[in-house]
């Protein structure tokens, strides 16, 4: 059946009427004249035939006015310019959100934390920040946080807290404390009092070494001995007489020359030094180990020739003796001496510091943990003050950068300012480092050193008292974030560990400071995807985020919130220092967004769109030398973004202007229809028309539908249910009146993509009940929907990007005036088109219908009642269901008689073949009996 043929066949109604109305209304007078005048109408009618009354109705209802295309607003309710805008209000449109965040910083309890959950770009980190820093105002200040270094345990820095603005106080003023104790020690220690002091204690203790060795020196005459001290190592022995050397005058003047002599040494570099050796120097010759046993003694003798000579082995041992004794009282004299010096260091040293602890201690009388620290610190300093003095112990000496010894320096973790309220923080790189603090290390000629001045905050430490703002996802990329987060949160204090050792369970000795005490408000900020995946995966999730904050992507569009917009509009002006927008300017950034939020009654809430056209409009006003933003730039501003996203688009355009892409807006096909569709690539996303084809292949199978794209692996599963739905549906239609003698298979052509939605399903029942029925689908018209498994017509998505797609590709092969598009009823709310396609359907040069069944559809689609019942209950025989039932009662009569002359066939030549087998049988029986005879 051709396609004029199947045109023809669609008006039959039509003129049945024309016909049995010409019969009734003539005279019999005139019947000549009838059939001429009859015939004339009839030809005419069949060039224009009359339209059928239930598509006429169907038109009637579906059709969609151009005013229910796109929602204005309106522009005097609107401020004449951003300038005298409302103000602005922090929670306008995410009230639920900030709602639940009230409720999280009312409750102290462990655990109460946020998650705020939204699309990125909604403004979620702004509106929380903006609510926190209103809130935080208000809250008391927490305390600073230092580290300090530990006398008793040096690997375990302390934590001191303070008062707000303290710690600075605190560190100031044990850098002036270190830099005048220096001084002060420096000058004591050179003075003459100090000098005096020391020559008093070494005169007295040279003045009982002197008197010890003369009353032995005394004794050992009576034996004929005397005592000298060996030229070669200084050391006292007894000898003879006469075996003294010439130039030798006394023990007492040996013991003065070698106290003098190392005096002078001592004395000759300009540098001060502590006299803690002195006594060490000076009673080399006076205080050494002398242990001379009998056989130094003969070794002696023999090394001198003196053997002979000694008269008196015994007295000389016995003498010997006697030295060893005073060696040993003398080394007591010398200890007491070092005793005497080292008091007289520490009195010094107390005399010198005390008036400078003095004042530190009155500023921060309230505070006994810095009390007990500047005690420890006092003594320790008291116990290292020949260290201080000499300068000669790294220790003791000031990095190159920093103006105090390591040992004694102030670490200020943390710092606020008097009076400034909690603090809010937001941490972009919140790694394992940068949110509970870390250890810095140094490393000095292959070796690696750290202090108690390496230690750096996180910024737990920076929030510790107030409230930290967390991006999820950029938590969990970074190695041990997340855990380190959590145990922090569930233990409430901040312990610093070393990364390292977590990563390689090795690595090098390090300071383990003292946690800190962790009293703090998080808010992670990510999308409700991974918040539920985070619920699935992280069993300890709920217990430490147990609030969620839900934002919202649009909100109600009335006169209010426009209002409220235009406000948020304002502030991102002055925010930015843009020129003031006018009030058409206004209105097309709000008829933008409701476009964005793909309905008519509500407005989209995404910020960085808004920020995002308001610059670029901002752009336009400035190139044309305007000082305020109006309408022009507006529209400006959202062409230049949509040609910027629109590389994609241009290329199927040119595919279809060259014939590479199959799309006919115009004239019937059979099994075809131009269903409408949405390309989304990254931040592009447009509509075009679709060919579908849909082919029947009859008496094979039982109704079964070949899912092309879902047999390739392009069709995704949403794509399959709505495949399936639309089978379900076809088979309760037509297998109670008639078996489903036949199989199916549809396809998108020229499509290579990934396909995935049902918003197809419509368009795929009609491509496949007109190939059933074999009725053509009008080709000017394309189509889109989801639909139930009652032939319900349900909403799709992008629905302006779609009819935007099918109504440039009929511009561009000319529009014709029959054109336009098929959507579901439901989507009417949700236009918001472009001005130029509601000056088309204005001027009738573009329709848009809007369908609530299936039969509505393809009665649009094919000119045809779809479903109209006989009083029998039965499919009339013109309805397009009731050609389906035709065709396949057509194609079983055909299966019943193809077999019919099979079997006819079949029994003739087993007949013919009967009869020749008789035949035969006759022939040789003739032949028996020509034989017998």
């Amino acid at each position: 059946m051709t396609q004029q043929q199947n045109a023809h066949m669609t008006q039959p109604v039509a003129n049945a009427d024309i016909t049995t109305t010409s019969t009734t209304t003539i005279p019999n007078a005139a019947k000549t004249d009838l059939s001429t005048h009859q015939s004339k109408v009839i030809k005419n009618s069949q060039k224009n035939p009359l339209p059928d009354p239930i598509l006429t109705e169907v038109n009637r209802r579906c059709r969609i006015a151009a005013e229910q295309l796109k929602r204005y607003s309106d522009v005097s309710q609107l401020p004449a310019d951003t300038r005298t805008a409302p103000d602005l209000n922090i929670g306008f449109g995410q009230q639920r959100a900030l709602k639940a965040l009230q409720t999280a910083l009312d409750i102290h309890a462990s655990g109460y934390h946020v998650f705020a959950a939204g699309e990125n770009g909604l403004g979620k980190r702004t509106v929380i920040s903006r609510l926190l820093q209103r809130i935080a105002v208000e809250q008391p200040t927490p305390d600073d946080w230092v580290y300090v270094h530990n006398f008793t345990d040096p690997r375990t820095p302390m934590a001191l807290h303070l008062p707000a603005g303290q710690s600075i106080l605190l560190q100031q003023q044990v850098n002036n404390l270190w830099q005048q104790a220096k001084k002060r020690l420096n000058q004591r220690f050179r003075s003459d009092h100090y000098q005096s002091k020391i020559e008093a204690i070494k005169n007295a203790t040279h003045q009982q070494e002197t008197h010890a060795y003369d009353a032995l020196n005394a004794e050992g005459k009576q034996y004929d001995l005397a005592l000298t001290f060996r030229p070669f190592d200084n050391k006292a022995v007894f000898v003879h007489p006469s075996q003294l050397p010439t130039e030798d005058t006394s023990v007492s003047d040996s013991i003065s020359d070698a106290a003098n002599s190392n005096t002078a040494d001592n004395n000759d570099d300009g540098e001060v030094k502590v006299a803690t050796s002195h006594l060490n120097n000076n009673n080399k010759s006076t205080s050494a180990k002398t242990k001379t046993t009998s056989k130094d003694i003969e070794n002696k003798h023999d090394d001198n020739g003196y053997e002979a000579e000694l008269s008196n082995f015994a007295q000389k041992n016995h003498m010997q003796k006697r030295l060893n004794q005073l060696t040993i009282a003398l080394e007591q004299l010398e200890d007491e001496a070092n005793d005497a010096i080292e008091e007289l260091h520490h009195n010094i040293a107390k005399r010198a510091l005390q008036p400078l602890f003095t004042p530190i201690r009155e500023l921060f009388t309230e505070n006994q943990s810095v009390l007990d620290y500047l005690e420890a610190m006092f003594a320790d300093m008291v116990t290292h003050v020949e260290r201080i003095v000499n300068g000669d112990d790294e220790e003791f000496i000031a990095a190159v950068l920093a103006t105090t010894p390591s040992r004694y320096a102030v670490n200020v973790m943390v710092s606020h300012k008097p009076d400034s309220g909690a603090p809010v923080i937001f941490e972009d790189l919140p790694t394992h480092l940068n949110l509970l603090g870390h250890v810095e290390q140094i490393t000095q000629l292959g070796t690696v050193t750290t202090d108690v001045s390496m230690i750096r905050a996180g910024a737990l430490h920076r929030a510790n008292g107030g409230y930290l703002l967390l991006e999820a996802s950029h938590v969990l990329e970074h190695p041990y974030a997340w855990q380190g987060l959590k145990r922090a949160l569930q233990s409430r204090k901040i312990k610093l560990s070393s990364l390292e050792q977590m990563l390689t369970l090795t690595g090098s000795l390090s300071l383990s400071p003292a946690p800190v005490d962790l009293n703090v408000k998080v808010i992670l900020l990510g999308e409700a995807d991974l918040y539920y995946e985070l619920l699935e995966l992280e069993p300890e999730f709920d217990a430490v985020f147990k609030v969620r904050a839900d934002f919202h992507d649009d909100v109600i569009r009335t006169n209010e919130h426009e209002l409220a917009l235009v406000a948020k509009m304002a502030d991102i002006i002055d925010f930015a220092k843009l020129y003031p927008f006018d009030n058409s300017a206004q209105a097309a950034l709000l008829e933008h967004l409701s476009l964005q939020a793909e309905d008519q009654d509500r407005l989209s809430l995404h910020s960085d769109l808004l920020i995002k056209l308001l610059h670029e409009s901002n752009r336009h006003a400035r190139l044309e030398n305007q000082r305020i933003v109006d309408v022009h730039h507006v529209t400006q501003a959202i062409a230049d973004m949509d040609e910027r996203s629109g590389y994609l688009r241009d290329l199927y355009w040119e595919e279809l202007k060259n014939g590479q892409q199959l799309i006919n807006t115009q004239g019937q096909a059979v099994g075809q229809v131009n269903a409408l569709t949405v390309v989304s690539y990254a931040d592009s996303e447009f509509g075009m028309p679709a060919r579908l084809t849909a082919v029947i292949q009859p008496n094979i199978g039982a109704g079964d539908i070949l899912d092309i794209e879902r047999d390739v692996d392009l069709g995704g599963s949403l794509h399959a249910k709505g495949m399936l739905i639309m089978t379900s549906y076809l088979r309760a239609l037509f297998s109670q009146h008639h078996a489903l003698n036949f199989s199916a298979s549809l396809a998108f052509e020229q499509s290579y993509a990934h396909i995935d939605g049902d918003s197809a399903t419509v368009s795929e029942a009609c491509a496949l009940l007109s190939a059933l029925a074999n009725i053509p689908i009008n080709q000017a018209y394309a189509i889109t929907g989801s639909m139930n498994q009652l032939g319900e017509v349900q909403a799709v998505g992008g629905i302006n990007a779609k009819i935007a797609g099918f109504f440039d590709a009929c511009r561009e092969q000319a529009l014709t005036g029959q054109q336009g598009v098929v959507i579901p009823m439901a989507n009417v709310k949700q236009l918001m088109l472009r001005d130029d396609i509601i000056e088309a359907v204005k001027s009738g040069s573009f329709h848009i219908y809007g369908v609530n069944t299936l039969s509505e559809a393809l009665t649009l689609m094919t000119g045809l009642p779809i479903d109209t019942l006989n009083k029998k209950k039965r499919y009339r025989k013109e309805t397009l269901f009731g050609k389906v039932l035709q065709r396949l009662m057509l194609w079983d009569n055909n299966q019943d008689t193809g077999d019919t002359q099979l079997e006819e066939v079949t029994d003739k030549k087993s007949k013919k073949n009967k009869k020749r087998k008789n035949v035969k049988k006759k022939r040789n029986v003739s032949n028996n009996k020509m034989i017998l005879s």
